[in-house]
């Protein structure tokens, strides 16, 4: 009799869990487990880049220039902003990922030699954009 009971508990437990994968399709994912859609846009619509106190270092806390034809994004930050240690915030259209993935604060010091670079990947993941970022530093002066 428990043997049956036990069963019968497994049977109760299990048979929804069946059910219900039944009822949903197996919607396709990328690598990152993110949902592949269709949706081919692929854009960056905002940016900003933040100091360590998670603020925006850009100049009189202008938007940065995103030129979605050219795909490049000019920023100018204060004089004197450490940019070894800067933190990268893209928005995008819906869908879409960066690559590669902003995961803390990276290092842009070398941006007049080496702007950096970063590609925005559709929903559909069939169209890739990559973007440079221009940063301009606010220049000195005395007064």
């Amino acid at each position: 009799m428990n043997i049956k009971k036990i069963i019968y508990r497994v049977c109760i437990v299990l048979l929804p869990l069946l059910c219900t994968s039944c009822l949903f399709k197996d919607y396709p994912v990328d690598e990152d487990q993110l949902l592949i859609t269709t949706r081919s846009e692929c854009y960056v619509s905002n940016f900003k880049l933040l100091g360590t106190d998670l603020l925006p270092v850009h100049l009189n806390d202008e938007d940065a220039v995103i030129d979605t034809v050219a795909c490049s994004i000019h920023v100018t930050v204060r004089y004197g902003t450490d940019l070894r240690n800067v933190y990268p915030q893209f928005s995008l259209v819906t869908d879409a990922k960066l690559t590669p993935k902003v995961t803390g604060f990276t290092d842009f010091s070398n941006y007049k030699e080496n702007p950096p670079k970063y590609t925005v990947i559709s929903g559909n993941r069939k169209v890739q954009k990559t973007y440079t970022i221009y940063i301009t530093e606010q220049e000195y002066t005395i007064e």
